[in-house]
């Protein structure tokens, strides 16, 4: 079916390029607090819209269904380092915490990433918690030598493993938590890693995911996906204990989105394939549980629907799991169709706002803006 545009809200300025002290922001991520609240992360890059650089991650919240939202908060701020790649989830199954806990995952840079794929710098990974709803934040907890595999004694003692992983990114977007099931309670972090030299067409890089069964004590890694290139990840429960992921083909033979099925709640892969139903132009995607019908896992998935370049938001609603994307609604593409070099529409993320819309946060207009829209679906 062709995408649809029924009529949706504006898209509201969230995060504009320029504002706040941060020349760019990027990287956005959503999650919907327990309350109903909003809680609105991305990258606020201080000086320029490199990836690497005086990078901080910055939160803004919205207590009325995203028409309007709060001023800026600093969440994470390593200095002139990079923070990066904000992964936030909502635990709701944790008992000591009944009102629910918020995790916010992120990873810290000390160098480039091209120069942290030859073995010239680290990545980390770490987690701050809030009980409040996002008001305040824990210190931060490091658990890079749970999730990592650097091969890097010179650069920090702690490591010395037999591996060599080098480049390390959560997700982007949304972490998640298994709410039914054998799993159910299961904090799952959707990533990415290169490993050993540097390889044509990113070869180096395998997409894989971190997880924690007792809310956030110990972290463990999933097996990795094994495809070369397989780069930046998100994830959705499905029906019967499985979980699906939906990866970046960042080695761009394909211009496809890479879908693997697991059994076991995302620690192994028992099927991995090409989705020809959803075509990206080498960009990130997100997908999210909404329902359920008939047993199956209703799923929506965003990304720039397109193979040439970073437009044509839409999104797309499967009710058999990802077998097939049976709607699919235009949410946002270039008004000028002469100019195809503009990365009009690019990363988004996606929230269940209710039973029948759902919310994206999305880069807009060549990375200007990050702007949030309210999309009914039924």
């Amino acid at each position: 079916m062709g995408a649809t545009t029924q009529a949706q809200q504006k898209p509201v300025p969230v995060f504009i390029s320029g504002s706040d002290g941060h020349a760019t922001f990027r990287i956005p991520s959503i999650i919907i607090l327990p309350n109903n609240e909003l809680l609105a992360f991305c990258e606020g890059r201080v000086n320029s819209d490199n990836d690497f650089g005086d990078i901080n991650i910055v939160m803004k919240r919205s207590v009325d269904n995203g028409k309007t939202w709060s001023s800026l908060q600093t969440i994470v701020d390593v200095d002139i380092l990079q923070a990066g790649n904000p992964a936030p989830v909502v635990d709701l199954k944790d008992p000591a915490y009944p009102n629910g806990r918020v995790f916010l995952f992120y990873n810290t840079g000390n160098n480039h990433e091209g120069e942290v794929r030859k073995g010239n710098g680290i990545r980390e990974v770490w987690y701050k918690t809030s009980i409040d709803n996002g008001k305040t934040w824990s210190a931060p907890t490091n658990i890079s030598t749970s999730v990592h595999r650097p091969k890097q004694p010179k650069i920090n003692a702690d490591y010395n493993f037999t591996e060599d992983w080098r480049s390390y990114a959560n997700t982007p977007g949304h972490a998640m938590q298994i709410l039914q099931g054998n799993y159910q309670g299961r904090i799952y972090i959707p990533a990415n890693h290169s490993a050993n030299s540097p390889q044509k067409n990113s070869e180096d890089y395998d997409a894989h995911a971190f997880y924690s069964d007792d809310h956030g004590k110990s972290f463990h890694l999933s097996e990795s996906l094994n495809i070369p290139g397989s780069n930046e990840s998100t994830a959705a429960e499905i029906s019967n204990n499985r979980l699906l992921l939906n990866v970046r083909n960042q080695k761009g033979d394909r211009k496809e989105r890479i879908t693997a099925i697991s059994s076991d709640g995302g620690i192994h892969w028992d099927t991995t394939y090409f989705d020809k139903q959803l075509p990206d132009p080498i960009c990130e995607g997100s997908i999210v549980t909404i329902g359920k019908r008939n047993g199956k896992a209703i799923l929506a998935f965003s990304n720039a629907a397109d193979t040439s370049y970073r437009n044509n938001l839409t999104l797309r609603i499967s009710y058999d799991e990802g077998k097939s994307w049976k709607k699919s609604f235009l949410i946002d593409a270039n008004p000028n169709k002469a100019d195809k070099q503009n990365d009009y529409t690019a990363y988004s993320d996606l929230v269940k706002m209710d039973n029948r819309r759902v919310g994206i946060l999305y880069e807009k207009n060549n990375y200007s803006s990050i702007v949030f829209v309210v999309k009914q679906w039924k």
